[in-house]
This record gives C-alpha cells, sequence and structure tokens, in this order.
C-alpha cells in the first residue's frame, strides 16, 4: 500500500479533530434519495474524511506511546527520589542515636558540666549540627524535587489518558463514516451499473479538486493503491493479454491524470464500462476504465493530479479497481506497459 500524503499531527490539532470531522456535512448519505451529480461529491468527502481520521487516529496514538513513556520514566524517578529521602532519613536517624549513646541519655547541658574537655564536646556538637543541617537541606531538595516529578507525571497521564479517550472517540468516528461511506459507494455504483446498462454516459460530476500546489509532472492515476493484474497477464477475463495496470481501490476513490492532457473522449459501455481518455502532448494516450462516474467532459485540460472521476466495477470487472493503460494512439491495441512509461517519468509504482 503507497500513499505520498503525510501529515504531522500536533496534540492541539488532535483534540479538535472530532469536532472538525463531525461537522462536515453528510448531504443526505443516509437517506434513499440524491441522485448521481450528488453522491459522487458525497462519496469523495466521505472518502477523505475516513482517510483522515485514520491518520488522525495514527498519529494519536503514536503521541499517547509518547505519552505513557514520559509517565513511566517519571515514575522511575520518583521511586529513586524516595529511596534517597529514606536513605537521609535513615542517615540521620544514625546520628540520633550515636549521640543519645554518646551521651548516656544525659542532656546537652549536663554533659558540658560533666565533661573532661568541654571545648571539644563542644567542637563535636558543632560537626553533628552541621550533619544535621546538610542531611536536613538534602531531604528539603528532594522532597521538593519530588514534588515537581510528582506534578510532571501527573500532566502526562493526564495527556496520555486524554489522547487515549480521543482515539477511542476517533475510531468510533471512523467507524460511523466507513459505514456511511460503504453505504454511499454501494449506491453510487448501482447508479453507474444502471447507466451503462441503459447505454447513457452519466454527465460530469465536479468534485472539490485538491489544493493546487507545485508538483511533479507526472503522478500515479490513484493515490493509494495496491497493484493487482498487471500488463501481459493471461487470463480467462481477456480475450488475448491484459492491456493494462490494475489498480486495486474501493469504490469512489478519485481518479486523477497522470500528467498534462485535454479529454479526448468519455464513453460508457462494453468491457471497459465508464472510461475517460486522455490525450497528452508527447504522443501518448492515457485510458481511466471501470469507472463508476466522471468528473470531466469531452475537450476539458486536465493537469496532473486533477481528478478526472472515480474508481468503480463497471463493464468486465470482477471487482472494485482501476484499469490504467498508456496507448500510442487513441484505440485499442496500441497499448505499452505503463508501469515502466511511468517510472522513466519519475513515478515508480
Amino acid at each position: 500500500m503507497r500513499s505520498s500524503r503525510r501529515h504531522p499531527l500536533l496534540v492541539p490539532g488532535l483534540l479538535c479533530a472530532l469536532a472538525v470531522l463531525a461537522a462536515r456535512p453528510t448531504d443526505g448519505v443516509e437517506g434513499d434519495g440524491g441522485s448521481g451529480t450528488a453522491l459522487g461529491p458525497q462519496v469523495a468527502r466521505l472518502y477523505e474524511d475516513a482517510a483522515k481520521a485514520t491518520r488522525q487516529y495514527e498519529d494519536g496514538r503514536r503521541e499517547a506511546e509518547v505519552q505513557r513513556s514520559k509517565a513511566l520514566e517519571y515514575e522511575r524517578l520518583l521511586d529513586g527520589q524516595r529511596q534517597e529521602i529514606d536513605a537521609m532519613h535513615e542517615d540521620l536517624g544514625r546520628i540520633a542515636r550515636a549521640q543519645y549513646r554518646g551521651a548516656g541519655g544525659l542532656p546537652f547541658t549536663a554533659r558540658m558540666l560533666l565533661a573532661d574537655d568541654p571545648d571539644e564536646l563542644m567542637r563535636g556538637q558543632r560537626a553533628v549540627s552541621r550533619a544535621n543541617l546538610t542531611v536536613s537541606t538534602a531531604v528539603g531538595k528532594s522532597l521538593r524535587a519530588e514534588k515537581r516529578l510528582a506534578a510532571d507525571e501527573a500532566k502526562a497521564q493526564a495527556a496520555w489518558q486524554a489522547l487515549d479517550k480521543r482515539n477511542a472517540d476517533l475510531v468510533k468516528l471512523k467507524k460511523e463514516i466507513e459505514a456511511k461511506l460503504g453505504s454511499a459507494r454501494s449506491r453510487l455504483q448501482g447508479q453507474a451499473d444502471a447507466s451503462v446498462t441503459a447505454g447513457s454516459c452519466p454527465g460530469a460530476v465536479r468534485l472539490d479538486q485538491p489544493e493546487e500546489r507545485a508538483g511533479p509532472s507526472w503522478v500515479a492515476p490513484v493515490e493509494t493503491y495496491e497493484l493487482s493484474a498487471s500488463f501481459g497477464s493471461g487470463g480467462s477475463r481477456w480475450a488475448n493479454r491484459h492491456t493494462g495496470q490494475d489498480f486495486a481501490v474501493p469504490v469512489g476513490t478519485p481518479v486523477r491524470a497522470v500528467g498534462t492532457g485535454r479529454v479526448l473522449k468519455v464513453t460508457c459501455g462494453g468491457a471497459f464500462g465508464i472510461q475517460v481518455v486522455v490525450q497528452h502532448a508527447d504522443g501518448y494516450y492515457t485510458q481511466y476504465a471501470h469507472l463508476a462516474a466522471v468528473a470531466v467532459d469531452q475537450g476539458d485540460r486536465v493537469g496532473p493530479g486533477q481528478w478526472i472521476g472515480q474508481s468503480g466495477t463497471t463493464g468486465n470487472s470482477t471487482g472494485p479497481h482501476l484499469h490504467f493503460e498508456v496507448r500510442v494512439t487513441p484505440e485499442m491495441g496500441s497499448a505499452l506497459d505503463p508501469v515502466p512509461w511511468l517510472s522513466r517519468r519519475g513515478v515508480p509504482l
């Protein structure tokens, strides 16, 4: 599986993800009404929403793992601080017990009166006091450090738990979107099949195109895919050999023009079902077949990455996929292997 789009997620972006996705209009997807010109954009939007929810969940899951690791590290540091404090308290106890035993349990004033060398006793007392102060200061610092670590641990655990909750909500939302998407895809394919059976091609569906930005001159015909039947492969479905490269994708997946060109024809019926043929300036032609909807009309100019239709399973097709061909003429019989053709143009599949 390939995907060329990867978006890093900041935690604030994840926290508002549910509100953004939940606010997207469904345009009546759950009902039975709506025309083919409405269904195509619905499927495209739901397709993007499902992909976005998946990306946000994956990014959120990784962030939750980071927060979980932080919480565990803070807990380890806290254990170390507690052990140091316990050791310091034990040292103070030993000092106090030694003082008491050395003086026979007498108060310090009585020991001064009975001492053979009061100055020596004072020096010893000052040394013990300095030791007490040093240990008390160290214990105070350790307690303050423990307090800070405990606060950091609480923050890390709270962030971890919040991210886990958001991820669980995203999983639920993603399932809801995918259920709507499955229903809309089924209806879109049904309308496409009805059009092909009636012999009348559906009109162009004007999809909301992806954001335009400078990019390569050539792209793959779909963005996320698995390669299936390859060029030249044999099988009972083809009279001779397979004349293109198949991309296994769900119904409704946006299909892209691989490069700059002009739409030569849009037809439906026959083995290829609904199809688009694009003429390129270098004398080659590309074909996009088994579509469920088209987003261009004959004569339209298209650029690399522009959505020209949506995948389906019309015509001689055993399941949802895009059949993609590269030809040296507009017609069948002039196809060449599209994989090395795209590779030479900087598009490895």
